[in-house]
């Protein structure tokens, strides 16, 4: 089974939600209009914010499209481990020249998950996904009924059967290599990547515990790699990184700059930026941070918030949360409709080579 056939695109291709402003509406709607499926990140907005973009989405294009949502965080942070982490950070606010609050790290741990579903219920969007947890059954089903198609983030066989279990339509399968969070179902404060699994092998295993279409994301960027993802089972690719470049992305500039500069040569997860595990371009504050980081999200989340807008607004990667997949040196700064036809086209071509082989190894 393939988004084609349950009719949400023409190609196999999603373009991932990518909160904090990359997976904008411009962006969603230039993706939809050239036959992938774009998604509307809705996290770290207001329930009103989100739904005045996906009316600017309605407004650019008259195809499909999706929008994610964070599950509410209910598992425990050390108040004094996110306090010595303030203090950890001193240095960095004084650098920025701002100062980190008490109140800072307070914020919310819902994402105002339920004013966010309640809008999606009451005006339906085509397409739901869900990172950091699975919806109850309830949830689900209400979807279903609305006529949404739901997608569960997982990133083990045993969220991908939770995610069965519950009744979602797909699950989004997330391999080690992907860029941003992990979208765990629950952070276990001991992972450090070692234990994280990579796409193709996590695919493989999820395929034969679950009958539920995969979309599978982690590090892909080429056409041949969504053939290579298809030949294993999967539905179709989900690539954020590959996107974030595009000129429509909301991404800051800098951002876009920094995954194919040479001073940023590799990737790691860290937990320095949000208090949860997410791959980013290694940096100053992933180095002198990262190690101390504790596991607290998303209270880590809100505290650096303003160091990294202070960082961005001095034009410094160096203390920015550059997220970016394992294959960043192999983006293409493409407007995004025309980044969907290369890899559309590099998919067949693939598909093409590879039924080339076989018919010669047949003969």
């Amino acid at each position: 089974m393939s988004t084609a056939a349950n009719g949400l695109s023409p190609h196999p291709i999603v373009q991932a939600p990518m909160a904090g402003g990359a997976s904008c509406p411009p962006l969603v709607a230039a993706v939809c209009e050239a036959g992938g499926l774009g998604f509307l990140a809705g996290g770290y907005k207001t329930a009103d914010g989100m739904y005045q973009e996906i009316k600017q989405v309605r407004a650019l294009t008259r195809y499909r499209f999706g929008v994610n949502l964070f599950m509410p965080q209910t598992g425990y942070a050390d108040p004094a481990a996110v306090e010595a982490y303030r203090g950890q950070l001193a240095g960095e606010a004084s650098w920025y020249e701002i100062s980190l609050a008490e109140e800072d790290i307070i914020g919310t741990s819902d994402d105002g998950y339920d004013a966010k579903l309640a809008i999606l219920l009451e005006d339906p969007v085509p397409v739901v996904s869900f990172t950091f947890g699975c919806p109850d059954p309830t949830a689900l089903a209400a979807l279903r009924k609305a006529g949404t198609y739901t997608v569960v983030t997982v990133t083990s066989v045993e969220e991908a059967r939770s995610a069965q279990q519950a009744g979602a339509d797909a699950v989004c399968v997330q391999g080690v290599e992907a860029g941003g969070h992990q979208g765990t179902h629950r952070d276990d404060p001991q992972i450090d990547g070692t234990a994280a699994v990579g796409l193709l092998a996590l695919v493989a295993q999820v395929r034969e515990a679950v009958a539920l279409p995969i979309i599978a994301a982690g590090g892909v960027m080429r056409g041949a790699q969504i053939a290579a993802l298809l030949a294993a089972g999967a539905a179709a690719a989900q690539l954020g990184t590959a996107f974030l470049v595009c000129p429509e992305s909301g991404a800051d500039p800098v951002h876009k700059k920094a995954l194919t500069d040479p001073l940023f040569v590799r990737t790691e997860l860290t937990r320095a930026f949000s208090g949860r595990p997410a791959r980013g371009l290694v940096n100053r504050f992933v180095r002198e941070h990262g190690p101390y980081a504790p596991a607290a999200y998303p209270q880590v989340h809100h505290l650096t918030s303003g160091l990294r807008k202070a960082a961005a607004a001095a034009g410094d990667p160096q203390g920015m949360a550059l997220f970016a997949g394992q294959g960043h040196r192999l983006a293409r700064a493409l407007p995004a409709a025309q980044l969907v036809e290369v890899l559309a086209a590099e998919l067949a071509e693939a598909q093409n080579t590879l039924k080339d082989m076989q018919m010669r190894s047949a003969s």
